[in-house]
């Protein structure tokens, strides 16, 4: 079995559940943070849709450089526009990940701001943490800020507290 039909089931599980977790994210608190020293709702419900598209960064290419400039911020303003930022991206990563050879994934990949190189990993290692562990938790970032403003959380691993009625 190849790394990419190992890895795929598994990642199509948690954009499921991600996707769940988004499309209860109510965008009229978009401004909403719980301490001086987080995101809005807003950005993080926004950066969690995003996620997904790094599959083509951090698989197909074979680095990022912040020096670039070609990096543009994404403002989402509604749940209907988180959802299908997330569904485009997670259409593309799937794609992506059924076409992965075993190859790919064992070439290496850097994230830099032009000289300064800040890590070189190999993509397996990249695609596990920055796509997929990165997503989770930001995920798990979510669901906290929608318990905090008593929006029902949606399941994940098992029942939420919502989904048993506890």
């Amino acid at each position: 079995m190849t790394i990419a039909k190992y890895f795929l089931p598994d990642y199509k599980l948690e954009l499921a559940t991600t996707r769940k977790i988004l499309a209860s994210v109510d965008m009229k608190l978009a401004e909403f943070k719980p301490h001086e020293k987080s995101m809005t709702m807003g950005r993080l419900a926004t950066h969690v849709a995003e996620i997904p598209g790094w599959m083509n960064v951090c698989l197909v290419k074979h680095e990022l450089d912040f020096a670039s400039g070609d990096f543009k911020p994404v403002i989402l303003t509604t749940t209907e526009e988180l959802l299908e930022k997330f569904d485009k991206g997670s259409a593309e990563a799937i794609e992506i990940l059924s076409k992965a050879t075993d190859e790919m994934f064992a070439e290496n990949w850097t994230m830099r701001s032009g000289d300064q190189i800040f890590f070189t990993l190999p993509k397996l290692q990249v695609v596990r943490t920055w796509v997929l562990n990165h997503h989770v938790h930001h995920r798990a970032q979510l669901g906290v800020y929608l318990r905090l403003n008593n929006i029902p959380v949606p399941s994940s691993y098992g029942p939420s507290a919502d989904d048993s009625g506890m």
